[in-house]
C-alpha cells in the first residue's frame, strides 16, 4: 500500500509502543517520519532499520521551543508535515486527595499540555497542505479508572480539545481526531502488569494481561500494532470525512453495562 506516498508525519512519543508502531507503517506506507520523544536512544532504535524515511529529534513535546526546532527539521529533511500523531503521554497516578500539585501539573503537562502545544505549533503548516491530527487519547477519556485522577482529567481533556479544534480548523481543511484505546501492551502497559503479578502472586504479565481483560468482550489487550491501524485510517484519505471523533480500540470494553456483569459470574 502506498496511501501515505510524498507525506510526511511527525509523531510525538515516538520511541516506543504505539508511536514507534505508527512510525514503522507509516513509512511501510510510503511515508516519511519525524519522531520525537525524549530519549534520543530509543529514537534511534525505531528510525534505524527506517533509513532516509525517518528523521529523529529529541525534545519536550510540552515545550514550544523543542517543538518548532522539530518542525524546522521536519521541513528541512521532507519539505513540511501532513500529519501530526500527537501520542505523546504519562502517567497521572493517585486519587484526588492523593494527588499533589507536582503531580497534577506533571500530569497536565505529559498528556495534555504535549498534544496542545504540538498543535497549535503544527497548524500553520497542517493547514498549508491540508493535513491533519491524530490524538492519543484513552479508554480513560470517557470512563474512570480507580485512582488515576490526573490521567483520567486529562485524557477526557484531550477529547474536549480534539473536538475544539476539529471545530476551528475544519473549513481550512485540517481534520482532527482521538483514538481511545484500551489496555495495550506495551512496555509501559506491562510495567502496570507487574504490580498486578506482585500484588495478586500472578504466574506472569500474560496472567495479568489476562486478568485486567476477563470482562472485556474479545477478552486481550490491543498490540501497538492494532492501535496503529486505527491511527493510520483516521490520517489516511479513507477518513476524509471524519473528523471531531473519538474512535474506540479497546476490545468492546466501552460496550459492557458494569451493573450486569454479576449475571454472567
Amino acid at each position: 500500500m502506498s496511501r501515505f506516498s510524498g507525506r510526511v508525519a511527525f509523531i510525538t512519543g515516538g520511541g516506543t509502543g504505539i508511536g514507534a508502531a505508527v512510525a514503522q507503517q507509516f513509512v511501510d506506507e510510503g511515508g516519511k517520519v519525524l519522531l520525537m520523544g525524549r530519549r534520543a536512544e530509543l529514537l534511534q532504535a525505531v528510525a534505524a532499520p527506517l533509513g532516509d524515511a525517518a528523521s529523529v529529534f529529541a525534545g519536550d513535546a510540552a515545550a514550544a521551543a523543542d517543538v518548532r526546532a522539530a518542525l524546522a527539521q521536519a521541513s528541512a529533511a521532507f519539505g513540511g508535515v501532513d500529519v501530526l500523531v500527537a501520542n505523546a503521554g504519562g502517567h497521572g497516578l493517585g486519587s484526588l486527595t492523593e494527588t499533589d500539585d507536582a503531580a497534577w501539573a506533571l500530569a497536565t503537562r505529559v498528556n495534555l499540555d504535549t498534544a496542545f502545544v504540538c498543535m497549535r505549533e503544527a497548524m500553520p503548516k497542517l493547514v498549508a497542505r491540508r493535513g491533519n491530527v491524530v490524538v492519543l487519547s484513552s479508554l480513560a477519556g470517557h470512563f474512570a479508572g480507580p485512582a488515576v485522577a490526573g490521567y483520567v482529567t486529562m485524557k477526557h481533556a484531550l477529547i474536549g480539545l480534539t473536538r475544539s479544534v476539529a471545530r476551528d480548523y475544519g473549513r481550512l481543511g485540517v481534520r482532527v481526531n482521538a483514538v481511545c484505546p484500551g489496555w495495550v501492551r506495551t512496555p509501559m502497559a506491562d510495567e502496570q502488569m507487574q504490580v498486578l503479578v506482585e500484588k495478586f502472586a500472578l504466574k506472569d504479565v500474560d496472567a495479568a494481561y489476562a486478568m485486567v481483560t476477563r470482562d472485556v468482550p474479545l477478552a486481550r489487550a490491543a498490540t501497538a500494532q492494532e492501535v496503529a491501524d486505527a491511527v493510520l485510517f483516521l490520517a489516511s484519505p479513507q477518513a476524509a470525512m471524519i473528523t471531531g471523533t473519538s474512535l474506540m480500540v479497546d476490545g468492546g470494553a466501552s460496550a459492557v453495562d458494569l451493573p450486569t456483569l454479576a449475571f454472567a459470574s
